[in-house]
């Protein structure tokens, strides 16, 4: 009997681009293949489960359609992606994309700060409609997590973002629309590991390559505030 290696989500993002209504526009697509599942609060394939890709696509400032999760479907038939994925949306420039590395994991981030603000915010700041401004984070290990864990590691990434935010000298804690996906292999008989908090080994990973990543997306929009 031979051991059957994990297979490992796929680490970097590829840059594409496209046309749309005299637009030209980029998004980011990891092809993760089989063995991987990803958690992620994506408008397209959120939640927890297999997904066979990930799709961070830019759209226009003032983004007419009211149907994101078609709309990328779209796209990622477009790019010849099949099977179950996560698709994310924003109005950033997603060729300026910046990434963080650290100790085999990879961070992948977009950042879009023209609409931001605390996340706990007055019931008539939260009634105003919405540009899809967006911090997107992609993160991808090598490491099997448990479902506690995954969930544990979207917090310990938004954590992260926030610490990125104000070491940035943003007065913010992000914009209204931010969204994370975390890719690692399906775990075997042993449940995966089972924490994924900031002092964890994997946890503590995630958080400094979310804030390498982010803090380097968010003082180019501190110096344009």
């Amino acid at each position: 009997m031979r051991s059957v290696r994990p297979q490992l989500p796929a680490q970097r993002g590829e840059l594409r681009d496209r046309h749309e209504d005299g637009h030209h526009l980029h998004h980011l697509v990891w092809r993760l293949g089989p063995g991987v599942r990803v958690c992620s609060s994506a408008v397209l394939g959120g939640g927890i489960g297999p997904r066979a890709w990930i799709l961070n696509a830019q759209v226009p400032g003032g983004y007419p359609r009211l149907d994101p999760d078609r709309h990328l479907a779209e796209i990622a038939a477009s790019e010849g992606l099949t099977g179950p994925g996560a698709g994310l949306m924003t109005a950033a420039d997603v060729a300026a994309y910046t990434t963080g590395h650290d100790g085999g994991v990879t961070t992948t981030v977009t950042t879009g700060l023209g609409v931001r603000g605390w996340a706990a915010a007055p019931e008539s700041v939260t009634r105003t409609p919405h540009r899809p401004g967006t911090v997107n984070i992609v993160l991808t290990l090598p490491a099997a997590l448990s479902d506690a864990a995954l969930v544990n590691a979207v917090a310990t990434a938004t954590e992260a973002k926030v610490q990125a935010l104000l070491d940035a000298g943003l007065d913010c804690s992000g914009t209204p629309t931010d969204a994370v996906c975390v890719a690692a292999p399906e775990p075997g008989p042993d449940g995966g590991e089972p924490f994924a908090g900031p002092r964890s080994t994997w946890g503590a990973r995630i958080a400094r390559a979310v804030h390498t990543a982010v803090l380097a997306g968010a003082r180019p929009a501190r110096d344009l505030s």
